[in-house]
């Protein structure tokens, strides 16, 4: 199927061609259809999947066939809603890109910036409003903002947006939208809290559901490293300087530990950027931008920093620390494994952090291969099921879907470049 399949329009089908975009996604090719026949949606799926082009698309193509906005002042009839200010630049940049010959204004808004830029685009009308939820209702009570004639509102991953404490943000910016809209849920994970929140934002929904499971883990190939505490500075050093790659991408549990993570690399002549919420927006933007362009090569990021960074062909991700929450893992390593491309993850894994690891490894239902040859190899790793198996490497370079390692990979063989 393809997207002139789905019926998509003219001028968002060409748009979409100069990005070189034909086949929907599965999350694409399950919302479109069902949000082009104006229904609600409650979506399961996480970022990396093409979930911001599955809602985006629709939205542009109602808005240019709505006559009523051919003529007089733009407002604002669509609203998106996401938890951080990366994530909500990269929508508002998607809806430009598939937009770009439809005549639809959108505007982003977010904290940690002056708003004198964004009440200025907001005078100037938009069709289209990006937003996260502080500045929203900061601008709403200042009177920039009307959601009065809001015909189309999206929350997007909604369990991050509970787990950063935006519940009672997110009620409020619901009690101001108009009763008959059409409303779109996006979460990667379904606990009853969001189920609950989904049920007071949608009426009777389409669901739409990509498991975790399927969209990155079995796309990414994954290695582990057994490896002390107070090693894995000398172990990332080793692996960078052996196999220098064009865009390495490392987590870190904490805003500190990116920063240590950054002065450790550059003592060794590695140049990177760390990016965490003590940064200022320049120098978070100023960083994700170096990274996206190849001028910075390695960035170290916390995770919700990460959010929104989406990178074409990111090289490696590296849990320098293991998310103590299993679902964090997925939606790391799908920085690497975009919407359906594969890609490389590797992670570092002291003693503490085992337990950690045993849930990934259950929600993902698999076990992650591990390389037993290293340097800085654990002196007490205990001899765990995965070593019995056959000794791994670590992850090799990404590859495109048409290069002699995706034909390898599409035939089951899963050899490594060697790295030590």
């Amino acid at each position: 199927m393809t997207f002139k399949d789905l019926e998509i329009i003219e001028p968002i089908l060409k748009a979409l061609g100069e990005e070189g975009y034909t086949l929907p996604t599965p999350i694409q090719e399950q919302a479109i259809p069902i949000l082009l026949s104006r229904k609600d949606l409650l979506g399961c799926a996480q970022t990396g999947t093409g979930k911001t082009a599955a809602f985006a698309i629709p939205i542009l193509q109602h808005l240019y066939l709505d006559p009523s906005l051919k003529n007089g002042r733009r407002r604002i009839r669509a609203l998106v809603v996401t938890p951080t200010r990366e994530l909500a630049i990269q929508i508002a940049g998607s809806f430009t890109t598939y937009g770009k010959y439809t005549g639809i204004r959108n505007t982003v808004i977010y904290g940690g910036v002056k708003q004198n830029a964004q009440t200025q685009a907001l005078r100037q009308g938009v069709d289209v409003l990006v937003a996260t939820p502080g500045r929203l209702l900061d601008l709403m009570d200042q009177g920039y903002v009307s959601l009065k004639d809001v015909q189309y509102s999206v929350l997007d991953e909604a369990d991050r947006m509970l787990d950063m404490g935006f519940i009672h943000d997110i009620r409020r910016i619901i009690a101001n939208l108009p009763a008959r809209r059409q409303s779109l849920f996006f979460s990667a994970t379904m606990p009853p809290d969001i189920i609950a929140l989904s049920r007071k934002i949608l009426g009777n929904p389409e669901k739409v559901a990509v498991k975790p499971e399927q969209t990155t883990a079995e796309r990414v190939d994954q290695v582990l490293y057994y490896v002390n505490k107070e090693s894995k500075s000398k172990l990332l050093v080793h692996l960078l300087k052996k196999n220098p790659l064009d865009s390495v991408l490392i987590f870190s549990r904490t805003k500190h530990g990116a920063d240590k993570i950054v002065r450790i690399l550059g003592k060794a002549a590695i140049k990177a950027d760390a990016i965490h919420s003590n940064k200022s927006q320049n120098a978070r933007q100023k960083a994700l931008g170096n990274f996206k362009s190849g001028r910075t090569h390695i960035l170290v990021a916390t995770d919700i920093a990460a959010r929104g960074i989406d990178v074409d062909n990111l090289s490696l991700v590296i849990n320098y620390d293991i998310p103590n929450i299993p679902e964090t893992y997925i939606h790391r390593i799908g920085r690497t494994g975009r919407a359906m491309a594969s890609g490389s993850a590797a992670s570092f894994c002291d003693s503490e952090e085992k337990p950690y690891l045993r849930d990934i490894q259950k929600l993902i239902k698999q076990q992650i291969q591990v390389v037993h040859e290293h340097p800085f190899i654990h002196e007490t790793a205990e001899v765990s099921p995965e070593r019995q198996m056959q000794p791994q490497r670590s992850p090799r370079p990404s590859h495109t879907p048409n290069s002699p390692a995706g034909n390898h990979r599409r035939n089951g063989d899963r050899r490594h470049r060697t790295w030590e």
